[in-house]
């Protein structure tokens, strides 16, 4: 068996995996709330899967009450690795058309009301986001969209938005203007708090749309977002197969396992005992 485990993050359009062999959900219990829905935990081939989606099955999430702290702890219990995303996205450049898909290497954060870390006063810690997601698991992912089909770029960066409204059209020419190529409404804290709980992490955005920064086009309709969504969702399922499947017999060692050694800035005998019990599958390996 690999000790490979792949935590799967379903966005808008990916809300099951159908070709998991042993598949059955499991309510994986937090100590930061409810996770967005029991984690479907299975095998490809001699892989482990755990499959969450983000939204929940039916899609009754809305962007600005995903628990993304409670998601990530629930996949660190079950036992992940490593963490691979799914969202679907709107595009700011004209060369990444609907249909097409984006693996994302940098992120800009306007999101505001959700909670972003899982350290705080009583346990401070501070990760490095200069290069926020991992190389190797956004390599696989690129090859993997490619072989199951689609249409990718490899490197990207991604504004996360608070939502749910979409943005309006001077939003889109700013974001634009800071050289933002996809937009969306997930992956922002998903992917800092990824890294605190020492999970390397890919994102691979879906692109459903153009914004509202063509002057020239009509507004985004939820419609329209929902049947590309759709297409883009059978080759994200292929691709994720493709993903699997493709990994190599044994995994690696990351420096991503290990960024907590460097992060912790209080001293141990100041920690908080009521918060360090939160964090026993977070950052246990170094508490």
């Amino acid at each position: 068996m690999s000790n490979w485990t792949i935590g799967i993050i379903g966005g808008s359009g990916l809300y099951q995996i159908d070709t998991l062999e042993d598949a059955q959900w499991i309510r994986v219990n937090s100590p930061f709330g409810e996770a967005s829905d029991e984690i479907l935990c299975g095998r490809i081939g001699d892989v482990q899967v755990r499959f969450l989606p983000r939204h929940g099955r039916g899609h009754t999430i809305a962007p600005g009450d995903v628990n993304a702290r409670a998601n990530i702890d629930a996949l660190k219990r079950a036992g992940c690795t490593d963490l691979l995303a799914i969202s679907s996205v709107g595009s700011l450049q004209e060369k990444l058309p609907p249909g097409h898909f984006v693996v994302a290497d940098q992120f800009i954060d306007r999101t505001k009301s959700r909670d972003s870390s899982f350290f705080g006063t009583g346990m401070v810690a501070h990760v490095s986001m200069a290069e926020p997601v991992c190389e190797r698991m956004s390599s696989f992912a690129a090859k993997a969209v490619k072989k199951a089909g689609g249409k990718v770029t490899k490197g990207g960066t991604y504004l996360a938005m608070e939502g749910p409204q979409f943005s309006t059209r001077a939003e889109s020419h700013l974001y634009r203007q800071w050289g933002a190529d996809v937009i969306g409404m997930t992956a922002m804290p998903e992917a800092k708090l990824a890294r605190e709980a020492e999970l390397p992490y890919a994102l691979v955005g879906m692109v459903t749309d153009y914004d509202c920064w063509r002057e020239d086009a009509a507004f985004v309709e939820v419609n329209e977002v929902i049947a590309q969504m759709n297409a883009n969702g059978e080759i994200a399922r292929k691709a994720v197969e493709e993903f699997v499947s493709a990994l190599p017999d044994e995994r690696e060692a990351s420096v991503l396992d290990t960024v907590l050694d460097f992060a912790m800035i209080t001293s141990p005998d100041a920690r908080d005992p009521a918060i360090i019990a939160t964090l026993d599958a977070v950052a246990g390996r170094v508490l």
